[in-house]
């Protein structure tokens, strides 16, 4: 009976969804270890009081992920230039009258619901979605700069632009993500040295009208000084340092306890802590194999439009795991980014699991016979056509 439930309610890729969900249960797991000293003193000994918030909020996640996998994948084209449009007046107002916290300017909130939301998540799923809808419809004449390109162009150095003015880390995330995108996408390499002039640009002028100039530069030049470790950087060493192979246990974390943020920023510290090297390897890899089924569509989507956007999203969610990792462990200079499903919060995991039901729906388009939204996205046959030619010719 279950078996059957699963098969009729949940469509896609199998394989992503049992790695939703082991990523969901450990998420609830270690937040709830990690969380535990704070609600007691916030919540007068309630220590329960952010595991059922986490909860809740991974629950709609999870129920936001079913939703958008049950959706044509390329209706998602169409609502993606309407996004890219409401995104940018909100990274405006986010900039100048956002909730400021740790001298960066990245929330605002919600009137009545009083729930702090996070624009620049929106307009980095947006960008992708539209990124990935251009590329599919100008693969015949994907060469030509006025017309293919510079809408490409503008689009992302206006984005990652408007993000960089609060939050360098995530713009320069998004940025090497639509250049793998266009890579993938068949862009001319001289056309991607232009991405990159524009990127570095775009993030320069940001940094210096934005808000995070003086923090960039202390964390950067924290980094390459050895001898002066951040707190939260020395805590999170030495909460790796005592993991050893099998952990501590789950909940038996000390560093918890001095660790800043060890439910979101450093929370890969508190896995190693807990589960120790044999734990983080299999979150890793977790993550890996997530962009691995990711990738797969690529190659079997019916649609260059689909897997691009499953290509496009997949990177953006693992490029941001590998950099929260590598912070963690002393490799990045330290940023503000989460671990996607795993750190607690609010918009990233809402949206984290939007863009997971939107590769599952790519998924499951290529088992189905979904009758066509748009004749404008070319079918993978016709750019594999189109890439034969250049390949013989190199």
């Amino acid at each position: 009976m279950i078996r059957s439930w699963v098969k009729r309610n949940l469509k896609g890729d199998p394989v992503i969804w049992g790695i939703v969900l082991a990523i969901s249960v450990l998420s609830i797991l270690v937040v709830y270890s990690a969380t535990g000293t704070l609600a007691y003193k916030r919540m007068q000994g309630d220590t329960e009081h952010y595991l059922f918030r986490h909860s809740r909020l991974v629950l709609l996640s999870l129920l936001a992920m079913w939703f958008c996998h049950k959706i044509d994948y390329r209706y998602f084209s169409r609502l993606s230039r309407f996004a890219l449009w409401l995104s940018v007046p909100l990274l405006i107002v986010t900039w100048l009258f956002g909730d400021n916290i740790n001298d960066a300017s990245r929330w605002i909130t919600i009137p009545v619901i009083n729930q702090g939301f996070q624009p620049s998540d929106l307009a980095k799923l947006a960008l992708i979605t539209n990124l990935a809808s251009m590329l599919s419809k100008r693969q015949q004449n994907i060469a030509d700069f006025k017309e293919a390109l510079l809408p490409m162009l503008l689009w992302c150095g206006l984005i990652v632009g408007l993000i960089a003015m609060t939050d360098v880390s995530t713009a320069s995330l998004l940025m090497i993500t639509c250049f793998l995108l266009m890579y993938i996408g068949r862009v001319p390499l001289k056309y991607l040295a232009l991405l990159a002039l524009i990127g570095g640009f775009v993030g320069v002028l940001a940094l210096a009208v934005g808000q995070r100039l003086p923090t960039a530069i202390s964390r950067v030049e924290s980094f390459i000084d050895s001898e002066d470790v951040p707190f939260q950087a020395k805590q999170a060493y030495i909460a790796i340092s005592t993991g050893g192979l099998t952990g501590k246990g789950p909940g038996q974390s000390d560093q918890r306890n001095f660790l800043p943020n060890p439910f979101s920023d450093f929370i890969f510290a508190i896995i190693v802590e807990e589960y120790g090297l044999a734990g983080a390897g299999f979150v890793i890899f977790l993550y890996l194999a997530l962009l691995y089924r990711g990738m797969l569509a690529v190659s079997k989507s019916e649609r260059a439009f689909g897997g691009l956007l499953s290509a496009g999203l997949s990177f953006a969610i693992v490029l941001q795991a590998l950099v929260n990792m590598a912070v963690a462990v002393g490799l990045a200079p330290i940023t503000g980014l989460p671990l996607p499903l795993l750190s607690m919060g609010g918009t990233s995991l809402l949206f984290t699991g939007i863009a997971i039901g939107v590769i599952l729906s790519v998924s499951r388009g290529r088992s189905e016979d979904i009758s066509p939204v748009s004749e404008s996205d070319l079918d993978l046959e016709t750019v594999n056509s189109i890439r034969e030619p250049e390949l013989e010719q190199a």
